[in-house]
C-alpha cells in the first residue's frame, strides 16, 4: 500500500505539546489538518505556536515564506467532533492524556462519526494498542503512531500494530510518516514499544554503577558522552526528562513484564522523586540548577608521565578484532594517536594461541579490554597482578575520553604508567572503580541484549530497533550494529562475566545472541 493521499483530510484530537506538533508536520507535509480539542483556548494557543515556529524556520532561511503560508493555510481549527467527521479524515491521530479509559471513550466516539475507511491512530507511549482497540466494532483499522517529542524535530515514528490490527493499515500509516519526512520502523504493541523498553538499559545501569561507588554522577556522564558518544549522560538526561516521568516509565515496564529484574526500578531514582528533586523543572535532581548553582566536575587522572616502555600485541584476541568502528583493531588506532605524539611502540607478535592476551604492556603493567570480569577477578585468573583494564569507546581513534579500572593488587607505579601512555595518546582518562564490566561496555552490551530480545520476541526487526534507537533517543549507532562492531562472541561474554559476577537474572543472555554466537554470524546477518 502507498501513503495516505494528500486529497484526504488528517484529523488531530489533542491540541497539546504532541499534537500541535504531528499537526504541524501533517501540514507542512500538504495534508490539510483539522485540529481539535475539548476546549477553544488550547487550539487557538497550538495554531499560534505553530505560525511561531514556522516563522523561526522562515526567518532561519530553512523554508521559503510561501511555503510557511501555504502550511498554515492547510491548518485549521476544528470547533467539536462533527466538525471532524463532516471534513470526512482518511487519518484520524489521537494525542489525549494517558489513560485508558479516556482513549477507549474517545475511539469509540469516533468510530460512530467517521467514515469506515478512514484509519483510527493513537499516539500512546505506553499503553497496549490492542487493549485500546479491543472494544471498537472494527479494530482492524486502529493502529499506533507514535511520534517523540518534539515531533517536529524527532525523526522517529514507531508504526504499533495491535493484535487486531491490520496489517495493510499499519502498512498505510507507516508509508504515511514516511511521506511526512519521519523515520518509521513497524513494532508489535508489547510494553514500552522499541524504544522505550531497549533504552532501559541506559538509565539502569547508570544507576547500578552509581550505587556500587564505581562513580559519581557528573563523572558516568563524562565517560558515555565523552568515550561512548552517546548526546547525553543518563543522568543529565533523566534531569532533563524529569526523574518522576523516567521513574514512572521505568515502573510501567518493570509491572507489564511480571516483575522480570532486566527492568528494576532503582532505589536510587525513587529516593530522587520521594525529594521531590525531579531535575530541572525542580531545580535540583542529579545536578543542581539554577542561579549560583555549582556541581563537581567529572573525575580525570593528573597529568603523568609518558612511560619508558610500551607494546601492543596485534593479535590480542578479542580486542584485535574489537572495536574501532571501522573495522581496524583498537590497538591499532591507540597506537596510532601514541605515534602521533611521538611515542615509540614496540610491536609484540603471539605465537601460539593465547586465550587472554593483553592489548598493551607498558612498565610492567597489562592492559586488556573489560570483557564483563573485574581488573581484581582478572588478575587473579592471570595471575598478573598490575592489570588495568579499558573501557570500550565509540571511536578509539577520535574519542576525547577513556575509562580505566585497575585491579586490588596492582601497583600504583604501573596503573600511573597506563595513565600517562593515555594521556599522550590524548584522552582525558577516568578512573571508575573496579566494577565489573565498567560503564560504556556493559551499558552498550545491555542495550545491544535487550534490542536482541526485542527482535527475538518479534516486537521489530533487527533494523527496526537500530532505526529506533538512533532516530528516537539520538544513539550514535544502533544498538545491534554496535553489538556486531565489537564482536557478538565479546558482547556474549561480557554478559555472561556479568551474571556470573552478580547472580543475577538481570544479565542472562538473549537467545538471539547465543544462537547469532553459536553459528559465527553476525546479527545482521
Amino acid at each position: 500500500m502507498t501513503a495516505l493521499s494528500q486529497d484526504r483530510v488528517v484529523a488531530v484530537i489533542g491540541s497539546g505539546a504532541m499534537g500541535a506538533g504531528i499537526a504541524q508536520v501533517a501540514a507542512v507535509a500538504g495534508y490539510t489538518v483539522k485540529l481539535y480539542d475539548s476546549r477553544p483556548e488550547p487550539v487557538a494557543k497550538a495554531m499560534s505556536d505553530i505560525a511561531l515556529a514556522l516563522n523561526k524556520l522562515v526567518a532561519r532561511q530553512r523554508m521559503s515564506p510561501v511555503d510557511a503560508a501555504a502550511s498554515l493555510a492547510r491548518l485549521q481549527p476544528a470547533l467539536t467532533l462533527d466538525d471532524i467527521a463532516a471534513a470526512k479524515p482518511g487519518l484520524v491521530v489521537e494525542a489525549i492524556v494517558e489513560n485508558l479509559d479516556a482513549k477507549r471513550a474517545l475511539f469509540a466516539q469516533l468510530e460512530s462519526l467517521v467514515d469506515d475507511g478512514c484509519i483510527l491512530a493513537t499516539n500512546t507511549s505506553s499503553i497496549s494498542v490492542t487493549a485500546i482497540g479491543a472494544k471498537l466494532r472494527a479494530p482492524g483499522r486502529l493502529v499506533g503512531m507514535h511520534f517523540f517529542n518534539p515531533v517536529p524535530l524527532m525523526a522517529l515514528v514507531e508504526v504499533i500494530s495491535g493484535l487486531a490490527t491490520d496489517s495493510g493499515i499499519a502498512q498505510t500509516v507507516h508509508d504515511t510518516a514516511a511521506a511526512w519526512g519521519k523515520h518509521p520502523v513497524h513494532a508489535r504493541s508489547t510494553p514500552g514499544f522499541i524504544v522505550n523498553r531497549v533504552a532501559r538499559p541506559y538509565y539502569a545501569e547508570g544507576w547500578r554503577l552509581m550505587a556500587e561507588g564505581a562513580a559519581d554522577a557528573a563523572t558516568i556522564d563524562a565517560v558515555l558522552r565523552d568515550a561512548g558518544g552517546f548526546r547525553m549522560g543518563p543522568f543529565e538526561l533523566m534531569d532533563l526528562i524529569g526523574h518522576d516521568v523516567n521513574f514512572a516509565v521505568t515502573q510501567s515496564v518493570f509491572e507489564a513484564y511480571f516483575n522480570d529484574p532486566r527492568f528494576t526500578p532503582s532505589v536510587l531514582q525513587q529516593e530522587l522523586v520521594n525529594a521531590g528533586f525531579l531535575g530541572r523543572k525542580a531545580g535540583r535532581g542529579c545536578y543542581r540548577y539554577g542561579d549560583g548553582a555549582v556541581n563537581e566536575p567529572a573525575q580525570q587522572e593528573a597529568p603523568q608521565p609518558v612511560p619508558a616502555f610500551v607494546s601492543y600485541t596485534r593479535d590480542a584476541g578479542a580486542l584485535a578484532a574489537a572495536m574501532h568502528p571501522h573495522g581496524g583493531a583498537v590497538t591499532d588506532a591507540l597506537a596510532q594517536r601514541l605515534r602521533t605524539a611521538g611515542i615509540e611502540v614496540a610491536h609484540r607478535k603471539v605465537e601460539k594461541s593465547v586465550d587472554d592476551a593483553p592489548a598493551f604492556h607498558c612498565n610492567g603493567a597489562a592492559v586488556y579490554l573489560t570483557d564483563g570480569r573485574s581488573a581484581t577477578q582478572r588478575a587473579a585468573v592471570n595471575q598478573h597482578p598490575d592489570t588495568v583494564l579499558v573501557d570500550l569507546a565509540f571511536d578509539y581513534a577520535s574519542a576525547a575520553r577513556i575509562a580505566i579500572a585497575c585491579a586490588d593488587q596492582c601497583a600504583p607505579e604501573a596503573y600511573q604508567a597506563v595513565v600517562g601512555l593515555l594521556q599522550a595518546a590524548g584522552f582525558t582518562v577516568t578512573r571508575l572503580d573496579d566494577v565489573p564490566g565498567m560503564s560504556v561496555m556493559r551499558t552498550v552490551a545491555m542495550l545491544a541484549n535487550e534490542a536482541a530480545d526485542a527482535v527475538n520476541q518479534g516486537v521489530c526487526s533487527a533494523d527496526g530497533a537500530d532505526v529506533a534507537m538512533q532516530k528516537g533517543v539520538n544513539y550514535p549507532r544502533g544498538p545491534l550494529a554496535w553489538a556486531d562492531a565489537i564482536g557478538v562472541d565479546h558482547v556474549v561474554a561480557v554478559l555472561n562475566n556479568l551474571a556470573a559476577s552478580y547472580g543475577e537474572d538481570r544479565y542472562r543472555v538473549s537467545p538471539l545472541l547465543r544462537r547469532k554466537h553459536a553459528a559465527g554470524a553476525t546479527i545482521h546477518a
